[in-house]
């Protein structure tokens, strides 16, 4: 499928499917909304020294390299497994310009790391970060209360329901410890029943520039 580096309007860039009209992140801010959804809303939340964490849809690395640079500001320890079916390319990666829009200079190394590390091995990428990648469809995932917090950061509804079926709530919750916690941008009504379906306590909260609200989704014990 055809794929195009777009940039957004707080300047950070994203890839562009033509073919789907679709973003790997919001085109009113790449950065923006990696930071109010997965940090703010995610992230925020643990203050424990040591966090498991679980993305669907490492894509471009945005979501990792901020949390690996908040896990230096915040003395975090953190366990960062990252699910891919499709990584991309060397081109693209030098195309993402996070390093410079995030002010983070001293840490290109570690952002090129993210994407050239070994796959299906543990990465130790600094003394606290270490980084898993996992080239797998999210339908075989099979964890059982790994995680602390899962991102979820899959394609739209709109150009992939399936990844946000019951089915697919059903293995998140099943990977999450108890009292973990799902973030995601997406707000629709369908995706709320799922994760309800399956056990999920749902809040609704604002969602990031251009986007009125998302979800977060609970794991009560």
């Amino acid at each position: 499928m055809k794929r195009e580096i777009i940039q957004t309007s707080d300047g950070s860039t994203t890839i562009h499917l033509p073919d789907w009209d679709e973003n790997y992140h919001s085109k009113h801010g790449a950065i923006q909304e990696a930071k109010h959804v997965f940090i703010k809303n995610g992230l925020s939340l643990f203050s424990d020294q040591f966090i498991s964490i679980l993305e669907i849809g490492f894509g471009t690395g945005l979501n990792a390299f901020i949390t690996f640079l908040e896990s230096k500001k915040q003395n975090l320890e953190i366990d960062y497994v990252g699910v891919e079916a499709y990584p991309i390319s060397t081109e693209e990666v030098a195309a993402m310009n996070y390093v410079d829009e995030l002010e983070a200079p001293d840490f290109i190394s570690i952002f090129k790391e993210l994407h050239f590390s070994k796959w299906e091995v543990k990465n130790i990428l600094a003394k606290n970060f270490s980084l898993t990648k996992r080239k797998q469809f999210f339908e075989a995932i099979e964890d059982v209360e790994q995680f602390d917090l899962i991102y979820f950061d899959a394609f739209g509804f709109r150009v992939q329901p399936e990844l946000w079926s019951t089915a697919i709530f059903q293995k998140m919750y099943a990977a999450l410890k108890p009292n973990g916690v799902l973030v995601t941008y997406a707000a629709r009504g369908v995706v709320k029943r799922s994760m309800i379906e399956v056990g999920f306590t749902v809040e609704k909260l604002a969602g990031p520039p251009g986007k009125r609200e998302m979800f977060r989704a609970t794991k009560v014990n």
